[in-house]
């Protein structure tokens, strides 16, 4: 790490208007950490520019791959990434070295005429491009007793909306975390509970990445991490690769802490596996001591997912959404 401290620090962000956001929060983070000024590098991604469904194109890793090529260019310092955007497989010579505090992680929803899930009529088509949602909504509105229109959709936040706001869908499901980071989460009609839709392994937490060479600036962006946000994300993503799945596949994951008063002493993970229609669903969770390390975080993902397989998850996971 160049230390003259007149010297900007290079972060490296995809364009788009969340990323530039979140990347902003990050910037400022670090220039207060290290009192050097920040500079953002915008780098344009195979996912951002390709309009074929996320399976169709390889799924997570198509918002990363430029951003780590950046990196082992030397052409940007660190990068900041959506962690459900990251493959679970951490390349040798670059290192996550902060998890920032976690956003909300739930999934929102934007429906027409300010109707909650539970509001929407029999029928009503709604707009998601994750075969996790699509699954789990299907699942929901049968639990409901009535039917819906899962309707493919890619596109940035103004234009899922557009397709409500146009009268095109009924509702669209977005990531709640991103709402609130580009200050719109008022156009949220209804946050699903986590009780009837599990988000995506590791949604509403960001990755900051840079190499693993660069020890310096590992031990200043040290000073950005939460550890209770990487104990949780750590074991949701733990289950994903035990799965061995990618974001083709309906997996949701979400570990939360449970408090004794003011003492978070235990932490529970969910996991679900489903059918994209919502008829079978493999839900199953596990509470355990907080993970005190890396090694404790991953066990606990691996044992969830054990059983869950052992309930025929995998069967399940061998649907691809194309």
């Amino acid at each position: 790490m160049n230390t003259r401290p007149d010297q900007p620090l290079r972060l490296g962000t995809r364009r788009s208007k969340l990323a530039m956001s979140q990347s902003g929060h990050v910037a400022e983070a670090v220039r207060a950490v290290t009192g050097r000024p920040v500079e953002l590098v915008e780098i344009t991604t195979y996912g951002d520019i390709s309009r074929e469904h996320l399976a169709q194109i390889g799924g997570t890793g198509v918002f990363v791959t430029a951003l780590r090529d950046a990196l082992l260019r030397r052409e940007v310092d660190f990068a900041v990434h959506s962690l459900k955007d990251l493959p679970t497989a951490q390349p040798d010579d670059l290192v996550i070295a902060a998890m920032p505090r976690r956003e909300d992680a739930r999934d929102a929803l934007v429906a027409r005429d300010g109707l909650t899930f539970e509001q929407l009529p029999d029928g009503a088509r709604i707009g998601t491009g994750s075969p996790r949602r699509t699954a789990q909504l299907n699942h929901y509105a049968r639990a409901l007793g009535k039917r819906i229109e899962t309707v493919p959709i890619r596109g940035n936040v103004d234009t899922r909306i557009g397709f409500v706001r146009d009268g095109e869908l009924d509702a669209v499901v977005l990531a709640a975390a991103g709402l609130n980071r580009i200050g719109r989460s008022d156009e949220a009609t209804d946050l699903l509970s986590v009780d009837h839709v599990l988000p995506a392994p590791g949604q509403g937490a960001l990755a900051v990445e840079c190499l693993a060479s660069n020890t310096d600036l590992i031990a200043a962006l040290g000073e950005l991490d939460d550890p209770h946000t990487r104990a949780a994300v750590t074991a949701e993503r733990s289950l994903l690769a035990a799965l061995e799945a990618g974001c083709s596949a309906p997996v949701g994951a979400f570990a939360d802490l449970l408090a004794d008063g003011q003492i978070v002493n235990e932490m529970r993970l969910r996991g679900v596996v489903g059918t994209l229609d919502g008829s079978t669903l493999v839900q199953l969770s596990t509470t355990g001591p907080v993970p005190q390390s890396y090694d404790e975080a991953m066990s606990l993902g691996r044992e969830l997912a054990d059983e869950m397989l052992a309930k025929g998850a995998a069967g399940l996971m061998g649907e691809r959404s194309l």
